[in-house]
Order: C-alpha cells, then sequence, then structure tokens
C-alpha cells in the first residue's frame, strides 16, 4: 500500500545518511529541516499561548476563558503543523508529489481547524504585559486594522481566499517555482497554512450571537459545502491528467515502484478523497449543531369551553 511504502522510505531515510541536495535545510543524517522563517513564528505563537492561558487561567480559574479542550486542540494541531515542517516528510516532500499533497493536508485540514478552534487570539492578547494590552486593544480597533480584517474575516471572503491559495499554488509555473526557490516554498506554505487558519477560524467563531449562531452554521457548511466542490474538481483533474503537471516533483517516485504521473494522480486522489472526506466531516458536524440549536415548537394548551 502507498502509506506503507512512504512510512517504510520515512524509516529509511531516518536510518541512513542521505543527499540533503533540495532547498530544505535539513540535517544531512536526519533529514529533519530547521527553517527559522517558518520555525520561528510557530515558536511565537506556541510560547505566547502557553504564557497567555498561565495567565488567564491564574486570573479567572483553570478552564475559563480558554477551554481544556481548546489547549488541547491547541496543542494538538501546533505539533502536527511543527512536524509536517520539519519531519523527514517535508525533505520528502520536495521529491515526492503524494508526500508534499499529504504536508500540505496536514496544514490546512488538520493542523489549521485544531489550531483555529482554540481560539488563539484570547491567550495571546493575554501573553502581553498588563500595560500594553488596552493600547493593543485600541490598535485592533483601529479603523485601519478593523476594517481590513472584517472584510477579510466575512465567510465569502475567507473560502475564497481558502480556494485562490490552493488552487494558486498548484497551477505548475507556481509550484514548480516553489520547488526552485526557498523562498517561494516558504510563502507557499506560510499561504496555505495562514489562509486555512482564517477559513476554519470564521467558520467556527465568525460574526454571530444569539440566535444567529444557527445562522453562522449554516453559513458554514454552505462554505464547506463550495470548498469539497472545488478541492474535488482539483483532485480529479490531478488524478485523471494524463500528463505530469509538475516533471521535477516526482524525483523519487521510482523509490515507490510509481512513475512520476502515478505518482501526481495517488496525490491527486488523496486531495479528492481524504481531503474531500475531512471537509465534509466537517461540515456533518456544523449541520448537527445547527439541528440541535432548532428551536421546539411551544405547545400551546387549548381551553375546552363547556358547552
Amino acid at each position: 500500500m502507498p502509506a506503507l511504502s512512504l512510512l517504510a522510505i520515512l524509516l529509511g531515510l531516518l536510518a541512513t545518511p542521505a543527499s540533503a541536495h533540495g532547498i530544505s535545510e535539513v540535517d544531512t543524517g536526519s533529514l529533519w529541516s530547521s527553517d527559522p522563517w517558518l520555525l520561528a513564528p510557530l515558536y511565537v505563537v506556541g510560547i505566547s499561548f502557553y504564557i497567555g492561558t498561565q495567565r488567564l487561567w491564574r486570573h479567572a480559574g483553570g478552564g475559563r476563558g480558554v477551554s481544556f479542550r481548546q489547549v488541547g486542540a491547541f496543542w494538538t494541531g501546533w505539533l502536527i503543523v511543527a512536524l509536517a515542517l520539519t519531519s523527514p516528510l517535508h525533505w520528502l516532500g520536495e521529491r515526492l508529489f503524494t508526500a508534499h499533497m499529504i504536508e500540505h493536508e496536514l496544514l490546512m485540514v488538520v493542523g489549521a481547524p485544531l489550531m483555529a478552534y482554540a481560539r488563539i487570539n484570547g491567550p495571546v492578547m493575554w501573553s502581553l504585559p498588563a500595560s500594553l494590552r488596552p493600547a493593543a486593544g485600541r490598535f485592533l480597533n483601529w479603523p485601519m486594522v478593523a476594517k481590513p480584517w472584517a472584510a477579510v474575516s466575512h465567510p465569502v471572503s475567507a473560502t475564497a481566499l481558502h480556494g485562490l491559495a490552493l488552487w494558486a499554488w498548484h497551477a505548475p509555473p507556481l509550484y514548480a517555482w516553489a520547488l526552485e526557490s526557498t523562498a517561494i516554498h516558504r510563502l507557499q506554505h506560510i499561504s496555505f497554512f495562514a489562509t486555512a487558519l482564517l477559513f476554519w477560524w470564521v467558520l467556527f467563531h465568525g460574526r454571530g450571537v444569539g440566535r444567529s449562531l444557527r445562522l453562522r452554521d449554516g453559513i458554514a457548511i454552505a462554505c464547506l459545502f463550495v470548498t469539497v466542490l472545488h478541492s474535488g474538481l482539483l483532485g480529479a483533474l490531478l488524478t485523471l491528467s494524463t500528463r505530469t503537471w509538475i516533471p521535477g516533483q516526482g524525483a523519487l517516485a521510482g523509490e515507490f515502484d510509481l512513475s512520476p504521473l502515478e505518482d501526481q494522480q495517488l496525490a491527486g486522489i488523496l486531495m479528492w478523497v481524504p481531503m474531500g472526506m475531512l471537509y465534509t466531516g466537517a461540515a456533518l458536524f456544523f449541520a448537527y449543531r445547527w439541528l440541535i440549536t432548532i428551536p421546539a415548537r411551544s405547545s400551546v394548551p387549548v381551553a375546552r369551553h363547556a358547552g
């Protein structure tokens, strides 16, 4: 099976020294990456979340302000993103389309929704010194910041930006450029993760209070439906194509007894089916939440009149 073959070659790469030619800065013995441009923001967010959570809980009590479930979701998502960007999977993703697709899916449909669910903005704000929090709040409410945020955090905008990142970076010229340039490759990963984080944050925590929570869940279902359709279409195009889109991406395809075209088709299936199933599962979650919030019909007793 492809998954077992991928696991086997990853274990083999860990066990034996290998050439580290490519755009990743890796340890030639272990093939673990250490790109500070990707790791620095990840560590800043992680440290800020930890400090902010501790301060918030000392002030309000454990589990208040940010729940234990949200903290667990954040650190699970954070670890998945860190491993996707630093493990040998990252190195292999520059040489095998299937591995690159797995890396992107871990970022967009596993790590991003977990971290978005944690609603990191609260703990991050609490990580600031108390004297700076009012100024930070005023800055975030400044029209030059608040208006652009209101525009991009609209469900339609967030869905469109997420879709644009997915399609643009799978266009052969941009994809090939990302394989040739370290800076462009960083930009690819950052844009995938950032737009996915925005997309999931809007679905979980977008505007809506009181009765409009049901409306927000309904909009989330629609956004996920659109995303399933267009991502499935892209996956189908990769799978059914009779030519390789990015010839240099399948440099290690032969190690799996695959041709570069078969490697691309397997990557397309991964986008088409597992990625679509994750989006569909999320849509079912929002549909369930939408259904259980439907107000029950009030039963008004009918008075009987004596005749």
